[in-house]
């Protein structure tokens, strides 16, 4: 199971030419909670999001993803809408986890991808704060059933309260 932050950061690689042809920054996520898209940084100061959609990519390892061709970078807008997790006008980094009868579970701070593709996301990890990572640790809610990705929370079924499992989180992030 991949973390979606086990992504960020890796440079991507064209595996015809050995060239590094960018930075994976953030993910695009569509409402089916599937990995479209990883948005690369921008080469140049004024030039437009780019990013590689999720079927040009070849390989995710601990150190790079792999890419076939550099023909596989196109504009960002060119990929259908969807959430990031990082940034941009739908994220859902901070947003908050309410269940269907107002209660709150806490607030996305990563998501996990299923393994071997990691394509499908498959849960989330929840924070309560900084203060309550350090003495609690974080959370992990498998992904619901239905989930709503409203503009100022994530809506889920009322019991999935009982779902969260505690997970330990190292010092050293």
């Amino acid at each position: 199971m991949k973390r979606a932050r086990d992504i960020i950061g890796l440079p991507v690689v064209c595996s015809a030419t050995g060239k590094q042809v960018g930075t994976a920054k953030d993910l695009l996520l569509s409402e089916e909670w599937q990995a479209v898209a990883i948005v690369l940084e921008p080469k140049q100061w004024f030039s437009g999001p780019a990013c590689i959609c999720w079927e040009h990519i070849r390989a995710i390892g601990d150190d790079a993803v792999m890419i076939g061709k550099e023909e596989a970078i196109q504009p960002l807008e060119s990929v259908a809408e969807g959430a990031t997790l990082l940034d941009g006008p739908r994220k859902l980094r901070g947003l908050p986890v309410l269940t269907a009868n107002g209660m709150q579970l806490g607030l996305i701070e990563d998501v996990y991808l299923e393994p071997g593709e990691g394509k499908q996301v498959i849960g989330f990890e929840l924070t309560e704060g900084f203060i309550s990572d350090l003495r609690e640790g974080r959370k992990r809610l498998p992904l619901p059933d239905s989930v709503t990705i409203g503009e100022d929370a994530v809506i889920v079924p009322a019991g999935c309260g009982e779902r969260l499992d505690e997970i330990f989180v190292s010092n050293e992030e």
